[in-house]
């Protein structure tokens, strides 16, 4: 366990769930004092929020559960994500299908991501997909999938390493 295990959570704004789940999973990681190990970060497909902290709805939740976003910053996903992060979990078939398109044409030497849909994280829910709570409004029902999601994943993370 030398190198880090860095994953990458992709909404399309960076403002409402990718940021929460980095915020949520950050905390997990932190709890279980991982931050030597498991690296945490986020991205948007598209490219309207670039430098903006999460949404204020993001924020308040987050604010409400004592979990940190301190320093986030809506980024745009890059070609080299898929060299850099070893799991790029994205919120919704659409941004699945717009991170592959990315990492087709960035064709990048080295690549080593799995991407993933959120959804996979998550046994037995009603939606296959996170729900944008930029639309929706409906931020607490995101955090539930998130929480569940980011525990699943910090399981197999730790599970890959025995």
């Amino acid at each position: 366990m030398t190198r880090k295990t860095k994953v990458l959570f992709v909404c399309l704004g960076n403002i409402c769930r990718s940021p929460m789940a980095e915020a949520v999973m950050r905390h997990f990681v932190m709890e279980e004092k991982l931050a030597d190990v498991i690296e945490v970060d986020s991205a948007g497909t598209g490219d309207w929020h670039i430098g903006k902290q999460p949404h204020e709805g993001t924020r308040t939740l987050l604010d409400n559960k004592q979990i940190s976003y301190t320093g986030m910053k809506a980024r745009q996903i890059t070609g080299s994500d898929e060299v850099d992060f070893q799991y790029i979990v994205c919120m919704d078939d659409q941004n699945l299908k717009d991170v592959q398109a990315v990492f087709n044409a960035a064709k990048a030497d080295g690549a080593k991501g799995k991407v993933i849909t959120f959804m996979s994280l998550v046994d037995g829910a009603e939606v296959t997909e996170v729900p944008d709570p930029y639309y929706t409004g409906n931020f607490e029902y995101v955090y539930e999938l998130i929480d569940e999601g980011c525990r699943k994943l910090l399981e197999d993370i730790k599970s890959e390493w025995k």
